[in-house]
């Protein structure tokens, strides 16, 4: 029998932090599902657009960014918005780009608050692999829905991940809302 080792094992000795230990999704940091170059040709995040919207996620598009749930979502309701144009790096959008991928991103908020009422928000856009985008060729904008104790020990301890909703029903309850969640643009 080999000796087991304690979580308090790892990391620095005295830090005072604790680990939230996640090696479920180790699959998906070891590049399951991640294209095999940084081309359009494989970029997911290209192809999404030229599909159906149900198949493919998308919640709203717009006329350079469009709104997709997140296919490893970290919470129900996880959107994320990206431009069209395939760019990586957030200096390289353009004024409209960064304004619309902006607007796009409130509306995600003020939907999810419409449709799901979460107590708060993380937005964020992780640059480059180190940093732990994903899909590090093309920019996206997460927009994760956070209720109070909504992280928990299933995914830790039984490798589960407690989803209330499917992904396809998730997108039809936030595409029949954008519209109506309130656009916060103000008329001319």
């Amino acid at each position: 029998m080999e000796p087991t080792q304690d979580a308090a094992d790892f990391g620095p000795p005295g830090d005072g932090l604790q680990r939230l230990w996640t090696p479920h999704r180790l699959v998906y940091i070891g590049g399951q599902d991640r294209p095999a170059d940084a081309t359009v040709a494989t970029c997911p995040f290209c192809r999404i657009p030229e599909g159906d919207d149900e198949t493919g996620l998308v919640v709203a598009r717009g006329q350079l960014c469009y709104v997709v749930l997140n296919l490893y979502p970290y919470n129900s309701g996880h959107l994320m918005v990206l431009p069209y144009r395939h760019v990586s790096d957030y200096t390289d959008l353009t004024e409209v780009e960064t304004v619309e991928l902006a607007q796009l991103t409130q509306q995600a908020m003020r939907v999810s608050r419409a449709v799901y009422a979460p107590a708060g928000f993380n937005l964020g856009i992780n640059q480059g692999e180190v940093a732990g985008a994903g899909i590090a060729a093309h920019l996206h904008q997460h927009v994760v829905p956070r209720w109070q104790g909504d992280a928990n020990f299933l995914p830790v301890v039984g490798q589960t991940k407690a989803m209330p909703e499917l992904l396809g029903d998730t997108r039809r309850r936030l595409a029949e809302a954008w519209d109506t969640a309130g656009g916060g643009e103000e008329e001319s």
